[in-house]
């Protein structure tokens, strides 16, 4: 009975290796739409990850479409959560005076008074163009 080979200490497996880089983009697209912070920093892991996977998969000859794959959605999710990341810290004493007016807000339609003076506030600091790409302006 022959020992099977371990990779040397350090490295991880290449086939793993692109797995990881795979799942963590996914988490991180997940994460982008939850929590766009979190999902900003688990992307820039993610895209970590794949970048470091495509070396260990071309050195052992396997395919590097997981670990491509893993990059691709791990910049998308990178695109997407540094937006939503921006947008919030842009907006973020609209979002402020928002959550202060739902604390006082005891009834649905004192509700939906503070969602509408929260869009008001927006539309003024927002451009035209980012309502329309949002769906927020009126038609």
């Amino acid at each position: 009975m022959s020992t099977p080979v371990q990779a040397p200490a350090g490295q991880q497996p290449a086939e793993s290796a692109g797995r990881r880089a795979i799942w963590l983009s996914i988490a991180a697209l997940a994460m982008t739409f939850m929590l766009p912070l979190a999902g900003l920093v688990m992307a820039v892991f993610a895209l970590v990850a794949g970048i470091r996977a495509l070396p260990l998969l071309r050195g052992a000859g396997k395919p590097t479409g997981v670990a491509s794959g893993g990059i691709a959605v791990a910049t998308a999710a990178l695109l997407l959560s540094a937006g939503a990341t921006g947008m919030q810290v842009y907006l973020m004493d609209e979002n402020s005076a928002y959550q202060e007016c739902m604390k006082g807000a005891g009834t649905v339609q004192s509700q939906g008074e503070c969602f509408v003076q929260f869009r008001e506030a927006a539309e003024k600091k927002l451009p035209p163009d980012v309502l329309e790409l949002l769906g927020a302006a009126q038609p």
